[in-house]
């Protein structure tokens, strides 16, 4: 098996010449939409914004896991896991934000109001 290089700067180590579809469906579609739903629920719960960190990094290695054992690629290449980590960071942190709006907005709607779907703002 050779290594794929270029892909991310050759951080982001794969084998074959499928690793951008297989880093796309499992990491940014499955891991995404995982990461997303934990980023509501945090918010849901009233949790603190740290425990985004911890769970994206356990997708993280869900998702490594899941590259391995389906398509074979490496298990833990530091770079890539990084990569997927920060991708699931971003998600996870876009559903914390567009629920903690929907909350404080909709528990304080004397004193706050929706600017954008991940802001609120203080009502003058």
């Amino acid at each position: 098996m050779s290594s794929e290089a270029g892909l991310f700067f050759g951080l982001y180590e794969t084998y074959g010449l499928n690793g951008l579809p297989i880093f796309v469906l499992v990491t940014v579609v499955l891991g995404g939409a995982a990461a997303f739903a934990s980023g509501r629920a945090v918010a849901d719960s009233w949790g603190d914004v740290r425990l985004i960190v911890f769970y994206a990094a356990l997708l993280g290695l869900a998702a490594r896991f899941i590259q391995h054992s389906i398509f074979g690629q490496p298990l833990l290449p530091l770079g890539a896991y990084l990569i997927d980590v920060a991708v699931l960071l971003m998600f996870a942190f876009i559903g914390y934000r567009a629920r903690r709006t929907t909350q404080m907005t909709g528990s304080y709607p004397w004193l706050f109001a929706k600017s954008t779907p991940l802001t609120w703002r203080k009502k003058p």
